[in-house]
């Protein structure tokens, strides 16, 4: 869809007289019928926009959703006040006056470059050294499962399965989880202060689950959720190495920023030994997780999301954490340093940067409730050879793209880079030779 559509009328409306809209609420109300009405009451604005946005029925109102990608355009946006007015600092550069160090990049990262993402996140890094989330249920191909699914599609493939943890070792019995909803966890944030006796806090392994069965590469795929890498690591699994072309196009978005404009007005407390002026020379990405979010287009079945959360585990609390967007669009939340500020919901299209950086950014609330179905940008039907840039010299050609572009249909991709330590920081002095960097990820926007 061209990027100049404004939010509303590219995701559109349901048809109230549609089957899905009329079983949508049907099961709405059966679901809603005996919940007590204070309910709503008890949520802080952030859950309250969570529910806003991750609601299949009724449809949310997606009308002041900033749509940075559509301004740039000189398209106004729909609503809103003053609070939500980006700043345009240069050109293809906005920040929001509502969240310092907040920088939006719409558009940064080119059609073929996306495609090249997609190939290298799927193919390269989603996969042995590098821990998944199927890691833990799974014994998967050191080649890994994007890989595996590839090679049961060649024909005459035999059928391989993938065997689960509990079926290989059937001596490992899983622990009994209490009922009831997930306790909202609050962990100390890093310094280099605590970073040792944050690093000697017994992790224990995750556990494997006993309701998984065996299955194909191919079934396996969907289930993808996310990938870590980190060059620090001295876990058992291996280093990993971020590649180089993620790495630079990260320091490309970071060196376009005149951060003069973005910091050289306010006087913010909170940030340590890092300075914003450095960073053309002491911002290196040394970590990185890719998030794959699948969308169920269906007014019945949610898309995947990701609950409020603040990246605490980073020594280096304020340099800028890099967020690139690939596929389908999304909604992104942003509020405070507590739950209780209201967050303000931003569309981020394919090809969008996402900075965070500074104390008051980096440990702001932060989510994404809504993957957008049916919004993938016609570039992905496209082979990156079609553009004239030499896909191939990532080792691909037209009919390598095809298994890419049926998975993106339904799939957001997010590359999220950062800075764990301060340039010269040395870990293992820090925290002792048996310090396994792997505990300082989670999963961003």
């Amino acid at each position: 869809m061209p990027v100049t559509t404004s939010i509303t009328s590219q995701y559109g409306s349901y048809d109230p007289a549609s089957p899905e809209y009329k079983k949508a609420r049907r099961l709405h109300i059966k679901t809603t019928r005996n919940r007590a009405h204070e309910i709503d009451a008890n949520w802080t604005p952030f859950r309250a926009a969570e529910k806003k946005f991750k609601a299949r029925f009724p449809p949310p109102d997606l009308s002041d959703v900033l749509d940075l990608a559509s301004i740039a355009h000189g398209i106004p946006p729909d609503s809103g006040g003053a609070h939500l007015a980006p700043t345009r600092v240069t050109a293809g550069v906005f920040t929001l006056p509502a969240v310092p160090g907040l920088v939006l990049l719409p558009s940064f990262v080119s059609p073929e470059d996306q495609r090249r993402l997609v190939r290298w996140s799927l193919r390269d890094h989603a996969r042995h050294p590098n821990e998944t989330n199927l890691d833990a249920h799974y014994t998967l191909p050191p080649e890994g499962i994007w890989n595996a699914h590839l090679q049961s599609r060649a024909e005459g493939a035999e059928r391989t399965l993938i065997r689960t943890k509990v079926s290989v070792d059937n001596k490992s019995l899983p622990r009994i989880s209490s009922s009831g909803p997930r306790e909202l966890i609050s962990n100390d944030a890093a310094s280099a202060d605590n970073f040792h006796s944050l690093q000697t806090v017994p992790k224990p392994p995750p556990e494997a689950s006993a309701s998984v069965s065996d299955c194909t590469p191919s079934e396996l795929v969907p289930k993808l959720r996310w990938a870590n890498i980190a060059s620090n690591t001295t876990s058992p699994r291996g280093k990993g190495e971020i590649d180089p072309r993620v790495r630079d196009l990260c320091k490309s978005a970071v060196g376009s920023v005149p951060w003069e404009k973005v910091f050289g007005q306010d006087d913010l407390e909170g940030w340590g030994d890092d300075d914003w002026r450095t960073w053309q020379d002491t911002y290196e990405p040394d970590a990185g997780i890719v998030n794959f979010y699948q969308t169920k287009a269906s007014l019945t079945c949610p898309t995947d999301t990701l609950m409020a959360h603040v990246d605490r585990s980073e020594v280096c609390a304020t340099s800028p954490l890099v967020s690139i967007s690939l596929g389908n669009s999304c909604i992104f939340l942003i509020g405070g340093l507590t739950r209780d500020v209201e967050p303000i919901p931003i569309l981020l299209r394919s090809g969008d940067v996402v900075i965070m950086s500074g104390p008051a950014c980096r440990r702001a609330y932060h989510g994404v409730p809504r993957i957008l179905d049916n919004t993938l940008p016609e570039h992905f039907s496209r082979s990156p050879d079609d553009d004239g840039g030499g896909g191939g010299a990532d080792g691909g050609d037209i009919t390598d793209w095809e298994p890419y572009k049926g998975y993106m249909q339904a799939t957001r991709i997010n590359v999220n880079v950062r800075q764990v330590f301060p340039k010269g920081f040395d870990p293992a002095r820090s925290s002792g030779t048996h310090s396994n960097s792997n505990a300082t990820l989670t999963a961003s926007s």
